[in-house]
């Protein structure tokens, strides 16, 4: 009976109308629940968009998840194959507040939050079986592992694996504050949402994976000191600046020239291709060959090939490099090997010779004490006395050469040392020797004072006069000079000057010059061209040699067969001062008042030492390291008077800095400074209104009257 009853009100106007609401109703929230998920999967989609900005992609399905679902806060998680372990690379909450991880960090993997292991709570067991894990009441569940890190309350909890290709690339967490938040049927939207975060996820990751590769193997072919270039059927498809810099020519230029037309053999060497065939393109090898540049320099170089594909067609890349630098090394380091193996060798016979001269010294000295003037003896006594005296200094000389005993302690001043010889019996007889040789003085008057050895240097003096004379049989001329220098940039010639402060000793001569193969041997011992017997013994160089590195100097020779030779001696500067050191001008000509000074230079050391200078003369001193950030500091800030290095690198220089800040305060003074010669950008400072040149070494009397000067203009 109530069957019939039902049926009759199913049936009634009115019970029909009810059921057709309610399908209608039914009809159209699953119409809503489909748009929501269309509008997603559109969001999403354009999501994608930006696969190429991994930050982007990242926030947008964080916005979009949050936006368009009950979730309040999300997370995405991805697998560490490696560590089997889960790591954060995204999380927001519902104030989107978010922590988006670095794409370099997911590379590396370093400052990366590891969160669950595989199989570790809800995210865990998600990755692990391959399908969402819902936790309707965190509160009831075993799985459920609350980190200690996580901030924000947690009631429901809902992990989706990020499943590309049947492989797991991490999990997409959602969670909300209350429990029994999500239903089940919540999960197809948020296996969607998982779907197109797992595809956006790993297209961005591609796409910026292959960015950073090509950035990196970019950067190793731009910045390379070798010469880099992709050959294609003959011709230049690449050129990197190194390869443009060896050659001469633009890429644009090198475009149009067959790599073999620049490459030819280079008979002499073991590793040469033969019969003019540079290369097998199909196989990978290195050879030295000869390159000829724009300018029809030839250079010798070493190449290393390899065949590869290139744009989808064979090629090969090439690696030049200039074997010059090598071998120039490679010379320094036999020359240095070879002078330290002679100065073992030289110290165990100094060693021995002493012991045995010892007699030959003391001896005749005792015989002399008990003989009577007018013995017929006392002669050759004498003679061997003094025989015994000439082979111990000949031992000292060995001994030099071994850089043994060399005490390198005092603060000498070199214009002293030379002045000293000028006057010495020796100097006397070697100009008896060569009448017609004229030795001149050119000797800075601030010269800076070196540590050193006051008899080892005025030795060093006296050999490489008496090496000069030596060289000039029918006269000529010496000069014998020194200068204060400041080396910016480090100097290569027979020894690798570093960067630094100096006392320059230059011996010149106008002599017959030094051969090329001579050259590189001079200063080895008993390498000699000259008379034997009449010329020492052929250790004066070697001596030369072994004082300057006891003084951790550097030595240059340049020398012109038929013009001449200087011998330029580098000694690091002390700024010790001598015990007996009288100023020319009294230094209360050149005290500050506490004016301001900027002091802009991009060596530390040349900083320091400008400020302690000028802070010691009463001025208040204030330093930078650049160019760049002069000009910051006179935004805010102002300077009585600037000194500027010319040279500073990388950035601008003086003159470009001094501009800039002149944009600023149009009446700023400045005080130019630097290691080289006054150049054209100098003069164009001083034009601009900058005042003295101050050439470094820095001493307090220079820097201190150039202050001076310029600020009483």
């Amino acid at each position: 009976m109530d069957i019939i009853k039902d049926k009759q009100n199913s049936t009634s106007p009115d019970g029909g109308n009810h059921f057709l609401l309610e399908h209608i109703r039914n009809t159209y929230s699953q119409f809503e629940e489909a748009l929501a998920q269309l509008s997603i999967l559109r969001e999403l989609g354009a999501a994608l968009l930006h696969i190429n900005d991994f930050k982007s992609v990242c926030q947008r399905i964080l916005e979009i998840t949050i936006k368009n679902t009950v979730a309040k806060n999300c997370s995405v998680m991805l697998m560490d194959h490696d560590k089997n372990r889960l790591f954060l690379i995204a999380a927001t909450n519902p104030d989107m507040e978010s922590y988006i991880i670095d794409t370099r960090n997911i590379f590396s993997k370093v400052d990366v939050r590891y969160t669950f292991a595989f199989g570790e709570g809800v995210a865990g067991e998600a990755v692990a079986k391959k399908k969402p894990v819902l936790v309707k009441d965190v509160g009831q569940s075993d799985i459920y592992s609350l980190r200690k890190d996580t901030k924000v309350k947690i009631g429901t909890i809902l992990s989706v694996p990020l499943i590309l290709e049947d492989t797991v690339l991490g999990v997409l967490t959602l969670s909300h504050p209350v429990k029994e938040a999500f239903e089940t049927s919540d999960i197809n939207l948020f296996t969607i949402v998982a779907n197109f975060a797992a595809l956006a996820i790993d297209s961005t990751l591609t796409y910026q994976r292959l960015q950073y590769s090509e950035e990196k193997h970019r950067a190793l072919a731009e910045y390379s000191n070798d010469g880099i270039t992709i050959i294609q059927h003959g011709m230049h498809q690449y050129a990197n600046p190194s390869y443009e810099s060896l050659t001469g020519y633009s890429f644009k230029e090198l475009r149009a020239i067959p790599f073999d037309n620049l490459i030819s053999c280079q008979s002499d060497a073991i590793n040469t291709p033969r019969n003019g065939i540079l290369h097998n393109r199909d196989v990978s090898g290195t050879y030295e060959a000869v390159m000829t540049n724009k300018n029809g320099t030839k250079t010798e170089i070493e190449i290393s090939h390899a065949p590869f594909l290139y744009e989808g067609r064979p090629a090969e890349i090439i690696s030049v490099r200039d074997l010059g630098e090598r071998k120039e090394l490679e010379n320094q380091l036999v020359r240095a090997q070879k002078m330290e193996a002679i100065g073992i060798l030289a110290g165990g016979v100094a060693h021995d010779l002493n012991n045995i001269l010892s007699g030959l010294v003391s001896y005749p000295e005792l015989l002399l004490m008990g003989l009577p003037q007018d013995s017929p003896l006392r002669k050759p006594i004498l003679t061997i006395q003094k025989s015994g005296e000439n082979a111990a200094a000949i031992t000292q000389d060995l001994l030099t050469l071994a850089r043994r005993g060399v005490a390198v302690a005092e603060v000498v001043n070199l214009n002293h040392i030379i002045s000293e010889y000028l006057k010495s019996p020796e100097h006397e007889k070697l100009k008896s020797f060569h009448p017609e040789v004229q030795v001149e003085t050119n000797l800075e008057t601030e010269l800076l004072n070196i540590m050193g050895s006051p008899v080892h240097l005025a030795k060093t003096v006296m050999n490489l006069v008496s090496n000069a004379a030596e060289a000039m049989s029918v006269g000529g001329k010496i000069v014998i000079s020194t200068e204060n220098r400041y080396v910016d940039r480090p100097i290569r010639g027979y020894d690798n000057i570093v960067q630094g402060d100096y006392v320059i000793l230059a011996v010149s001569d106008t002599g017959v010059g030094i051969s090329s193969e001579d050259i590189g041997r001079i200063f080895e011992p008993f390498y000699t061209k000259k008379v034997l017997g009449r010329s020492g013994t052929g250790l004066g160089m070697a001596v030369v040699w072994g004082t300057v590195k006891d003084h951790n100097g550097y030595i240059d020779v340049q020398s012109t067969e038929g013009k001449g030779t200087t011998v330029d001696l580098y000694f690091p500067v002390t700024r010790k001062e001598l015990e007996k050191d009288k100023s020319a001008t009294s230094i209360g000509e050149y005290m500050g008042n506490g004016e301001s000074i900027l002091v802009v230079d991009d060596v530390q050391e040349q900083r320091e030492i400008a400020s302690e200078l000028l802070t010691k003369l009463g001025y208040s001193v204030n330093a930078v390291s650049s160019g760049e950030e002069a000009v910051e500091y006179m935004k805010t800030d102002s300077a009585d008077l600037l000194i500027l290095d010319m040279i500073m690198g990388p950035g601008i220089d003086g003159l470009d800095t001094y501009k800039k800040i002149l944009e600023l305060h149009p009446e700023t003074k400045a005080v130019i400074a630097s290691g080289f010669s006054e150049t054209d950008r100098v003069q164009e400072a001083q034009r601009l209104g900058a005042g003295q040149y101050v050439k470094k070494p820095y001493t307090l009397e220079k820097i201190g009257l150039a202050v001076r000067t310029e600020l009483e203009k």
